[in-house]
């Protein structure tokens, strides 16, 4: 029996059918706010997710995090038995999410038109480096590629540094969320005319987005926005400084009232009469000389030092943190930005919490990621019917797993 904890989703159901990592991460975010998510994996290789990242007595940690709240089973789709299997298994679901090349689904005989035929109000989510159409469709995609070519990668580094790649997987991650999303939006079709659909997410979208106006500049205007390091082109200060006691922090003043009071702060008020310190824009021309300002007075002094008075005159400031200090941060701390979760191989963790709070439909983190196949019998056999011959020979023909 499903409770308003469990959250707005409990009750559906969804097929995660998909690999590293956009896929995964919409899956996890719909079964933290109470989906039922049964993750289908190859019976011998499982999700490649299971070997990314460190490990802890051969335990996967991201592994924990992005397949928790979802039940595994271990199924081979490219073998006609186990197309089969899968087809009857998404009869039951609402939501099926893969990520095979363009083509493979139907291949197996997984199409949508087969598989709304006989659930018309399933929603697939088909999530591929380049969408299901056009002439990379085909192509093999990772999210290293979308950020290189989203101009994520040649807005990031030093002006006179290479093109920048980020050390995690944003590309995915965002596509992740923006899937989320857009699975939510065809639920919300669904209720009003009771029938699914087919939803193509490319990686390269949402990042795009993500890059912010880049495209229209360069219609528009004709420029390409360049690199500019920790500056921004649209305001100043903006930048990363060094603190006496050698951290680093982060300041921002997109706001013009705050650009007021860090440069009353440090010391350096004659400037806010100056016809150019008006906006963002035009005192990004003089980053220079406000970084000067800003970054003699914050050397001066050490980080706590520096964050409290900031705090004191309502300006805006962040520490760069690594991730043990995020974990003791008392902002994180008090919206249980982090969580802890029960492990049954490793015992109490640490991890991301839910992506948001909601006050009457909340959503948990109801166990961790599982072993592969963990769910097998449950679900193919005590739930969909198989017998336990049925599942003896598909193991024995390495199908199911």
């Amino acid at each position: 029996m499903t409770t308003a904890e469990d959250g707005p989703l409990a009750g559906l159901r969804v097929l995660d059918a998909s690999t590293i990592l956009a896929g995964p991460l919409v899956a996890q975010v719909l079964g933290d706010f109470g989906a039922e998510v049964i993750k289908i994996e190859h019976p011998a290789r499982g999700d490649g997710m299971r070997g990314h990242g460190l490990a802890k007595d051969d335990q996967s940690l991201w592994w924990k995090m992005v397949a928790r709240n979802k039940r595994t089973v271990g199924l081979y789709l490219g073998d006609p038995a186990g197309a089969e299997v899968f087809r009857k298994l998404a009869a039951t679901a609402d939501v099926v999410i893969e990520n095979f090349r363009p083509g493979t689904l139907e291949r197996w005989g997984l199409g949508y038109d087969v598989l709304s035929a006989d659930n018309p109000g399933l929603i697939l989510l088909r999530v591929t480096g380049f969408g299901q159409s056009g002439p990379y469709a085909s192509r093999p995609a990772f999210g290293t590629l979308v950020e290189a070519m989203s101009g994520f990668a040649h807005l990031t580094g030093e002006p006179d540094g290479p093109p920048t790649l980020p050390a995690f997987g944003l590309a995915d991650s965002i596509a992740g969320m923006a899937g989320a999303a857009a699975v939510s939006m065809a639920l919300f079709q669904r209720e009003k005319d009771g029938h699914g659909q087919e939803i193509d997410l490319d990686l390269l979208s949402p990042i795009m987005t993500a890059v912010g106006p880049g495209v229209i500049y360069a219609d528009q205007l004709g420029i390409d926005q360049q690199r500019t390091g920790n500056r921004s082109a649209n305001n100043a200060p903006r930048n990363t400084y060094r603190t006496s006691d050698g951290h680093w922090v982060a300041i921002s003043t997109s706001a013009d009232s705050i650009a007021r009071r860090v440069l009353t702060l440090v010391g350096h008020p004659e400037v806010i009469d100056e016809p150019w310190f008006a906006t963002g824009r035009q005192r990004a021309a003089h980053a220079d000389l406000l970084d000067g300002y800003v970054g003699a007075w914050i050397g001066e002094r050490t980080r706590e030092e520096v964050l409290r008075a900031f705090a004191e005159a309502g300006a805006a400031v962040g520490p760069v943190y690594r991730p043990s200090e995020l974990l003791d941060d008392p902002q994180v701390r008090a919206l249980e930005l982090v969580t802890t979760v029960d492990d049954p191989d490793l015992g109490e963790m640490r991890m991301q919490n839910l992506l948001w709070r909601m006050g009457r439909t909340p959503g948990r983190i109801r166990f961790t990621g599982r072993a592969l196949g963990a769910d097998t019998d449950a679900v193919l056999g005590d739930e969909l019917g198989l017998s336990a011959e049925e599942l003896a020979d598909l193991r024995e023909r390495g199908v199911a797993g």
